[in-house]
């Protein structure tokens, strides 16, 4: 078992893009990004319980993190970035603490380093099992409609907002729920402290507008970079912004390995 994904250019010499998208996205998501970064192989996955991979389920970040494993093996991507917005974010940080073979460098936009106090993640558990409740019991229109009030997306318009709930109704709300329990921000250890101890640079994407993931950045990497004129959802509501910073970042990182 693999998950589904789209690959472009795998014979290039340079390392392998392996692009993850974000709660309740696709492989679809990064496409616009990565198309302008075509110097690089690329691979664009879709996590379990989304697109392709909907009737694929994990029940941990272990076995999340082994069928990433297995799927880099099947594609042969032997050295990588993985660029990750969200939850595509976090499991990449999970992934790159294992000290993977071949991780050449790790781009998060967005992702939580995981919580730190008992207290916070049972409130984050209780939160998790309402949303999934809902993804399974109500109209994904519904859902979603209030997923995208979360204060987290306050900088979205009333016509993105509407955007999204109408991308996002395309999804199947019982994997969903399944996915979003299985990665729980509550579920996750603190990946604080385990990020300072690789060899593997780290680069972190966020919104200017955002400020919860602005303050988490330097708690991830020393290597931070703003995106002007968006939120969370930075690739997207900013793409050009966000070309020129990977299209930075991959030229300084690996100029000395090419």
């Amino acid at each position: 078992m693999i998950l589904h994904g789209q690959t472009f250019g795998g014979h290039q010499p340079q390392p392998w893009l392996v692009f993850l998208h974000g709660f309740s996205g696709d492989n679809r998501e990064w496409q616009q990004v990565g198309a302008a970064l075509s110097d690089f192989p690329r691979v664009y996955l879709d996590l379990p319980g989304h697109g392709g991979s909907a009737n694929i389920g994990v029940a941990s970040f272990d076995e999340m993190d082994a069928l990433l494993r297995i799927t880099l093996a099947h594609y042969n991507v032997r050295n990588y970035w993985l660029v990750g917005y969200s939850l595509g974010g976090r499991v990449a940080m999970y992934h790159a603490c294992q000290h993977p073979a071949g991780l050449c460098g790790l781009v998060v936009e967005g992702g939580h380093p995981g919580l730190t106090s008992a207290d916070d993640r049972a409130q984050r558990l209780r939160n998790d099992q309402q949303w999934a409740t809902r993804f399974r019991q109500q109209p994904l229109s519904d859902v979603f409609d209030a997923w995208y009030r979360q204060p987290v997306f306050a900088t979205l318009s009333e016509s993105q907002r509407a955007a999204l709930v109408a991308k996002r109704g395309e999804n199947n709300g019982a994997t969903l729920a399944a996915m979003l329990e299985a990665t729980s921000l509550s579920c996750q250890p603190d990946l604080r402290a385990a990020l300072q101890t690789l060899s593997v640079p780290i680069h972190y994407l966020y919104g200017e507008h955002d400020s919860k993931f602005q303050a988490l950045a330097t708690q991830v990497s020393r290597h931070c970079h703003a995106i002007p004129a968006a939120g969370h959802n930075a690739h997207r509501e900013n793409p050009a912004a966000v070309i020129a910073a990977l299209a930075r970042i991959l030229r300084l990182e690996t100029k000395d390995t090419l």
